[in-house]
Order: structure tokens, then C-alpha cells, then sequence
């Protein structure tokens, strides 16, 4: 039997077994949190166990539940066993898979891991797992501890423990599911807390890409100059976007949530609430509470996410920094798009111009799919409250960032499945998706029909 499925992954194309790893985790996750021994007192449903397991399995955060409250130890452990296998899930868990089904990586294969992990060529797969693991484990275990110490104060050190061993995971894997009911709300004001979970998401969401060539760069094994294009890609546009959201928020929310508020917890909680949204989801302020244009800038900040090779998700910050060298290039009457003195690449401009558009058109449609879910709703007032808040969720389930203005628990079952495969998708790639639904095999010889001009603008 195992040499007829081996054989028959084989012949699977590696976004069709990527996809298929993901979805037979998800479908386990949600019948393990099924089970009565993952709950507390009272059962969950089958729906509210699929949509745990798929915002858990694509680092999300969303939930429908009280995850301190409706879950026992055991369920908050496959929950956080899901967090930890969906955050190295296409970095490290599929490459196993790839390993397991062959004689070694193909080409193609090749070509898939080099998308994922760096854009320099791979050369040892094994060790560069190895590495992920080992760097991943080094940074969930010292921000543990950190965090344990952190909580000791308000629990008994073996409850702290597990409360950072919990939170420094979700944090590294960008997921944002809290063992508090509140979330980080009870901690807005402490430095240690608010600094280290910082400190995990950053890490997290820089990309191993990112931390391998600074690794490398400090122990001076690296053969280049300076750094390469996409490292300086991710840490400027990283940064840029940070030292922005922190002005901004501090700006929007100056005479709402941060008023009459000391000098230092200002900083803290415009710092955190410009981090979270780029995929983790972790809150020390109540979401539903900010103003419109706070919330505005939460939503481009979650819909842009974190960087390739991460646990986060979004349409990520390399692309922005594309379509931005793209649109100020054509505005100079460029031919070619340039960044720090490098031309990129025409196929990965018009990649980034595909998973841009592919992402505005996902997020329309599941926006407007959940609002016709809502079309029994008492009068047309009440459904034009949630226009905002509705599509508030749908950004956070696309970016698997996990910030909700208090709606989510209160979904239809439809509307809980519509996010649950939009978060799926936000994990796996929407270009992923697009490549399964759409992809033929290219002819032996292309063609090219004769050209003529249309207007635009």
C-alpha cells in the first residue's frame, strides 16, 4: 500500500502535494480538537473544531472560541502543535515529505525549496532543515523563558512556564493565539512582555532567507560584498513599515486610546500595534475600540503582511517594494524597474503584479460572500455596520493575522467556512492556488498574436 501512495505522489505536482499536506493536517487538527477530551466542559461543534484547526494549522489567530476557556491542556496543545507545524509547514515539514516519497529532489523540486528558503541556490537540504529547526527552537526557548519570568508575577512559576512556552511559539509563528482571555491586554504597559513578543514576531516574520544570511554574515562565512537585494528589500521595507505604523497610530489615536496615558506606554502600544498586524495578531488594546482611520491602517497593514520565507502570511513586503520601485520607475520614464542600483527581474515584476491583483480579487469576493451570508439579517442597517468589520476580518483571515473587532465569534457557520478556506489560502499561497486551478502545460513552441494598443488611465 505505502509504495502505491509513494508512487502516487510522484506524479503529483509539488503545490498539489503542498496543498494536500496542508489540508490532511488540517483535517486531523480539527478531528483531534473534536474529541471531548480537548474541551473543557461543554462541546464544540464541528464547524468551530474546522475553523480552530485551519486558523491554528495557517497561523491566524482568528477565533470562535475562548481558547483559555473552551479548551483543556490537551486541546491547547494541538493547538499549539498545529501553530508550530503550520509556521515551519513550508519551510521545513513539506521538504520531509518531498525527501520521504523519492530517491531526492528534483529539479523542480529544487526550484520549489530555492522559492521558499532563498533565492541563492541550495545546495545541502538536509542541513539547511537542520538549521530551521535549530534556530527556531534556540529563539521559542530563550523567549520562553523570558516571558515565563515575565508572568511569574501573576502565576505560579510552572503556570508562567507554560504560559511563555505558549506565547513565545504563537509569537514566533506569527499566530497569535493567547492562553488569556483578553489576549496581551492585562500586560499593555509591561516592557518585558510587550518587548519580547515584539522581538519573536520581527524574527519570525523577517524570513529564514533573511536570518540565514545574518547568520552567516556574523560568523563571516559569507562569500558577497554586502548583502544581497532581497535581505536589504526585507529589512528596509520591514523597517520603513514599522517607524510608520508607530507614527501613525500614536497620530490617530493621540485623543482615544492612548489619552491620559503615560509617556512610556504610549510607545509600547503604538510599537505593538504596529508589529501585530503584519500577521501576528497579538493585541494589548481593545481592536474594536480604535478609530476608523487607525483601523484603515491596520487593514494595509495586515493585507501587506510579513516577508517570503516566513511564518507570516499577506501579500508580502518584497512585493510592496516591487510594485513601489515598479510605479516610481514608470513614473521617471524607466523601462526597467531598479532598487539599490539592481534590475529586477520582468518575471518577478509581473509576479508581483499577479499576486497583488489575484489578492484585491480574493479578498472582494470573500468580502461580498460574507456580507450575501448576512442578506436575513433584521434590517439593512444593522448588515451596513458590518461592511467595515467584515471586511476588518476578511484582510486578517487573508493575511493570517488574527486581529478582529470582536465579530468572529459571533459568524454564521457560513461564514466561519468562508474564512476558514480564505485563511487556508492566505497560508498556502494564493499564487499556489492560482498555479493548481489554472496551469497547463506550456506548448512546445509559444506563439504571439500581432499587437495593438488600447487606452487606459
Amino acid at each position: 500500500m505505502l509504495p502505491i501512495f509513494q508512487r502516487y505522489l510522484q506524479k503529483l505536482r509539488h503545490a498539489h502535494i503542498l496543498i494536500l499536506s496542508f489540508l490532511v493536517i488540517d483535517i486531523i487538527g480539527a478531528s483531534m480538537l473534536y474529541l471531548p477530551i480537548s474541551h473543557t466542559t461543554q462541546p464544540i461543534s464541528l464547524v468551530d473544531a474546522i475553523f480552530t484547526s485551519t486558523s491554528a494549522l495557517c497561523v491566524t489567530g482568528l477565533t470562535v472560541l475562548d481558547t483559555a476557556k473552551s479548551f483543556s491542556t490537551f486541546g491547547q496543545m494541538v493547538i499549539l502543535t498545529l501553530i508550530q507545524v503550520g509556521g515551519l509547514g513550508v519551510m521545513t515539514f513539506s521538504v520531509f515529505l518531498f525527501l520521504s516519497v523519492g530517491r531526492g529532489i528534483s529539479v523542480r523540486g529544487r526550484w520549489l525549496m530555492q522559492e521558499t528558503f532563498t533565492p541563492a541556490p541550495i545546495g545541502d537540504i538536509h542541513t539547511l532543515i537542520k538549521s530551521i529547526f535549530l534556530f527556531t527552537f534556540l529563539v521559542e526557548g530563550a523567549a520562553s523563558i523570558l516571558l515565563a519570568l515575565c508572568f511569574w508575577k501573576d502565576y505560579p512559576f510552572s503556570t508562567a512556564l507554560y504560559h511563555g512556552f505558549f506565547h513565545s511559539i504563537s509569537a514566533f509563528c506569527n499566530a497569535g493565539f493567547s492562553t488569556f482571555s483578553n489576549n496581551l491586554m492585562n500586560y499593555t504597559g509591561h516592557a518585558g512582555v510587550n518587548l519580547t513578543i515584539c522581538a519573536n514576531i520581527i524574527i519570525g516574520g523577517l524570513g529564514f532567507p533573511v536570518i540565514y544570511e545574518l547568520y552567516q554574515r556574523i560568523r563571516g562565512r559569507s562569500e558577497r560584498r554586502g548583502f544581497s537585494l532581497h535581505t536589504r528589500m526585507v529589512i528596509v521595507t520591514s523597517g520603513i513599515l514599522i517607524l510608520t505604523g508607530t507614527l501613525l497610530f500614536w497620530t490617530f489615536e493621540a485623543n482615544n486610546i492612548l489619552a491620559h496615558r503615560p509617556f512610556y506606554e504610549k510607545c509600547l502600544i503604538s510599537v505593538f500595534q504596529s508589529i501585530t498586524p503584519r500577521t501576528a495578531g497579538f493585541n494589548t488594546v481593545d481592536i474594536g475600540s480604535l478609530t476608523d482611520s487607525c483601523l484603515y491602517i491596520l487593514i494595509l497593514l495586515m493585507f501587506i503582511g510579513a516577508s517570503p520565507g516566513s511564518t507570516g502570511g499577506g501579500i508580502k513586503t518584497t512585493t510592496l517594494a516591487v510594485l513601489t520601485a515598479l510605479v516610481w520607475s514608470k513614473l521617471r520614464g524607466m523601462p526597467h524597474v531598479h532598487v539599490f542600483k539592481r534590475t529586477i527581474p520582468v518575471e518577478v515584476v509581473m509576479r508581483s503584479i499577479s499576486l497583488y491583483v489575484l489578492s484585491v480579487f480574493t479578498i472582494l469576493t470573500i468580502h461580498m460572500l460574507m456580507l450575501f451570508s448576512e442578506i436575513a439579517s433584521p434590517s439593512f442597517q444593522q448588515e451596513r455596520g458590518y461592511f467595515f468589520k467584515y471586511l476588518f476580518e476578511t484582510v486578517s483571515a487573508f493575511g493570517t493575522v488574527g486581529l478582529s473587532m470582536g465579530v468572529t465569534p459571533y459568524l454564521n457557520s457560513m461564514d466561519k467556512l468562508i474564512l476558514s478556506v480564505l485563511m487556508f489560502m492566505g497560508r498556502v499561497g494564493i499564487l499556489t492556488f492560482a498555479y493548481v486551478i489554472v496551469r497547463r502545460e506550456r506548448p512546445e513552441f509559444e506563439f504571439r498574436y500581432s499587437e495593438e494598443k488600447v487606452m487606459i488611465g
